[in-house]
């Protein structure tokens, strides 16, 4: 009994030790590794903090989109149609890439290629290309000879020679840019001076 009695004070020193221990682990959970990636970067990328800042002006197509689509034909008819667009930043975030693909409602592909966007800070200027994956061709987007890419607060525009459609340019704008939307209208000339819309596009981000 003598020698249990003087067990005591050892065993409520051990006891008071490990309720102490797991206080303090319960009070300091594991920290998180900073450098850990998030799941929408893994997918989509991130900018690099030495990228030129212009890059962010393309932001807003980061992410996968939903897209509806209402076509003007040369004959006046006019066509709804479906489309998906999906941006993301490649090349250690250099570089914004997105995808861009537009069907008939049947699912017949009308327009299917990539765009391509990366701001030279030396020369102050965009580059800019499509690469048409139906016929296997590159356009160049914006270029300085067509008055290089124009933007303000709630417009980017530019102009391209059309390599496949029957009007010889094609204006292209994004406007209405928020964080889950935009429009993007196409406009076709065929002097560069006289223009009409043609096609119009209104996107809405996918939360999936």
């Amino acid at each position: 009994m003598k020698q249990a009695s003087a067990l005591l004070p050892t065993l409520l020193a051990a006891l008071l030790l490990s309720s102490a221990l797991a206080a303090q682990y319960t009070k300091e959970p594991a920290k998180e590794d900073s450098r850990a990636m998030k799941p929408h970067e893994e997918v989509y990328g991130k900018p690099n903090p030495k990228a030129p800042p212009e890059l962010s002006r393309f932001a807003f197509l980061i992410g996968k989109w939903r897209c509806d689509a209402n076509l003007t034909r040369d004959d006046g008819t006019r066509e709804d149609l479906k489309a998906t667009w999906e941006g993301r930043y490649i090349l250690d975030g250099y570089a914004i890439e997105d995808e861009f693909r537009m069907t008939t409602t049947a699912g017949k592909p009308v327009v299917l290629g990539m765009n391509f966007r990366t701001y030279d800070a030396r020369k102050r200027a965009w580059n800019l290309k499509w690469l048409n994956a139906l016929a296997g061709t590159w356009v160049d987007l914006g270029s300085e000879e067509l008055g290089g890419v124009r933007a303000d607060e709630k417009t980017i525009s530019y102009s391209m020679k059309e390599p496949v459609a029957r009007h010889a340019f094609t204006r292209a704008a994004y406007t209405n840019i928020s964080t889950d939307h935009f429009t993007w209208r196409g406009e076709r000339s065929n002097d560069g001076k006289a223009w009409e819309e043609f096609l119009i596009i209104e996107a809405y981000r996918r939360k999936d």
